[in-house]
């Protein structure tokens, strides 16, 4: 057997980066202060997403800035986030690849069309479970809307086509505290197995600072990631990731090399403080 060794090249194979967004590449104002962010001067942020008004919403820092500069420039850059079609839009990034959204639910193609492969796929696997998210959306509205309750409830839908009709489904669950309350929503997941039957069956939950996700098994960010690394992206090409979340370490454990920001949830998880 012949050993080569290695010999610098300037051929260039771009690797895909798989990004998380929030909270990974940029984040609010209030987690810029908490974390103690460097180079997060008012002088250095940059305007990453704007909320409904159009107003400034998230930052990226002068590294965080300088770091996605350098993964527009040097890689293909594909999406992987819990923002939906609508949310994705208020990100003021030039994305150009395929994007995985709302929690892996969509899939976008490269200009930006809903993948159809995917599209009947998730149909198949989230029109038997509207009747079931129909019941919990309505506990949550009436529950939401007492004069007690700080809970601010959502519903995220999309319009999934099966090939031959077309239906707006409801894809997961959104919970979060009007006074930012993480524990709060902490012990609302550990109670929702008990208050609802048969949930583990069907649904998971995820909570990460003041959101709580109640998910469909089927919807996953690792679920769609799979589908790209198999059905679209090229073998020989490598892949790397970062996400600061729980819930992305398992679509990152699908690439050749993953980490995370030095903050957030993952971080924390694994603090050696944590470890002892």
């Amino acid at each position: 057997m012949t050993i080569s060794f290695f010999q610098a090249s300037p051929d260039i194979i771009k690797p895909y980066a798989l990004m998380d967004l929030d909270d990974t590449l940029f984040q609010t104002q209030r987690k810029i202060d908490a974390w103690n962010l460097p180079t997060s001067k008012a002088e250095n942020l940059v305007c990453a997403s704007v909320n409904k008004q159009g107003e400034p919403l998230s930052f990226m820092s002068q590294r965080q800035a300088s770091f996605v500069n350098w993964l527009l420039a040097s890689t293909e850059l594909i999406v992987v986030t819990a923002r939906d079609r609508e949310e994705i839009k208020r990100v003021r990034l030039p994305f150009n690849s395929w994007q995985v959204l709302t929690h892996g639910a969509i899939v976008l193609t490269q200009d930006g069309k809903l993948d159809t492969q995917w599209q009947q796929r998730m149909y198949g696997k989230l029109a038997p479970l509207q009747e079931k998210l129909g019941q919990l959306s309505q506990l949550f509205t009436q529950h939401s809307s007492s004069d007690n309750s700080h809970l601010k409830f959502t519903a995220h839908k999309d319009h999934f086509n099966n090939g031959t009709e077309n239906k707006e489904l409801t894809i997961y669950l959104a919970i979060k505290h009007a006074q930012k309350n993480h524990q709060a929503l902490i012990q609302l997941a550990e109670q929702l197995p008990k208050l609802i039957r048969n949930f583990d069956q069907d649904f998971y939950v995820h909570v990460n600072a003041n959101n709580l996700a109640i998910l469909p098994h089927t919807v996953h960010k690792r679920h769609a990631v799979e589908f790209l690394l198999e059905q679209h992206l090229e073998s020989s090409r490598p892949s790397f990731g970062f996400g600061d979340s729980l819930a992305d370490l398992p679509f990152l454990q699908l690439l050749d090399w993953y980490g995370m920001p030095n903050h957030g949830q993952l971080h924390d998880q694994y603090n050696p403080q944590h470890l002892k």
